[in-house]
């Protein structure tokens, strides 16, 4: 049976690291998350987050804005927070309408706020192997747990299921970066589960539930799911078909408490270091 991964555990610990360390601040990073429409997934995000950058004692806030927003008026109200110096960190709940183009409103946010890590500055600055101002925080919180569980990274063959601007592109940076092996794997590649059997670390992030299974694994190999997957009876699964993988696997994430607590984490650690970097 494989070894339990539990993000909850690591999460709460780097939480209760912030907390303290932001105890002896005379002033509290402030962290201010935007949140458009009504989509019943991003507004639960949205309140864990706030939620636990107030456990954290960070000053934080939710913008609420309606669906019928335009794009001008959207990258108004971010330019309103790039020019105010008592916001430290701006996140936009994606996913965002689609008469919204994401993609500019990212790359409006500035990129010393963007506690997402998804400005294509960051991204870059990651890709390149230099440090960005703040690191993707799902691809982040992956390095974070494989490196708390001693997990080897370098010289390891990693192969990521999903090519996402948010997981998958990122991660293989960072994986890169540490001297493993990245193959990323999508919806148009061949013969997957055959792809998937030579991984030392396996990484799913598809948005599919249960999309790998106990065939594709290799032996004692180290299983990352990345899959939130909300059933009609409520139950959440992931993207990895646990109680058979777990059987082969040496190393899993669990869902729920595995990588998504991890997520959020990461992200007030990034609202952390980008108060730091403006208050030098």
């Amino acid at each position: 049976m494989a070894v339990l991964i539990k993000g909850k555990d690591l999460s709460a610990k780097i939480v209760e690291k912030i907390r303290q360390e932001v105890l002896n601040q005379e002033r509290k990073p402030t962290l201010v998350v935007i949140i458009v429409g009504n989509n019943p997934a991003s507004r639960i995000y949205v309140s864990k987050k706030k939620h636990t950058a107030e456990l954290a004692g960070f000053n934080s806030r939710v913008i609420e804005l309606e669906e019928s927003i335009n794009q001008e008026d959207l990258e108004k109200q971010i330019e309103i927070l790039n020019l105010d110096t008592n916001v430290n960190g701006i996140l936009v709940q994606l996913p965002l309408p689609k008469h919204i183009n994401a993609y500019a409103i990212i790359e409006k946010i500035l990129p010393q706020k963007d506690v997402d890590g998804l400005h294509p500055v960051n991204i870059g600055r990651l890709a390149i192997g230099l440090k960005p101002y703040a690191i993707s925080c799902t691809p982040y919180g992956i390095i974070k747990l494989l490196e708390e569980n001693n997990i080897e990274i370098e010289g390891k063959h990693a192969v990521i299921i999903g090519r996402s601007n948010i997981v998958g592109k990122p991660l293989s940076y960072l994986l890169l970066n540490r001297n493993a092996t990245v193959t990323v794997c999508h919806s148009k590649t061949k013969n997957l589960p055959e792809i998937a059997s030579q991984a030392d670390i396996l990484v799913a992030a598809v948005g599919i539930p249960k999309f790998v299974k106990a065939d594709w694994i290799k032996e004692e190999a180290v299983v990352i799911d990345v899959g939130i997957n909300r059933m009609e009876d409520g139950k959440l699964l992931g993207d990895v078909d646990f109680e058979e993988v777990e059987k082969k696997a040496g190393y899993i994430t669990p869902v729920p408490g595995g990588v998504g607590p991890m997520t959020i984490a990461m992200l007030l650690s990034n609202t952390l270091e980008l108060f730091k970097l403006q208050n030098l």
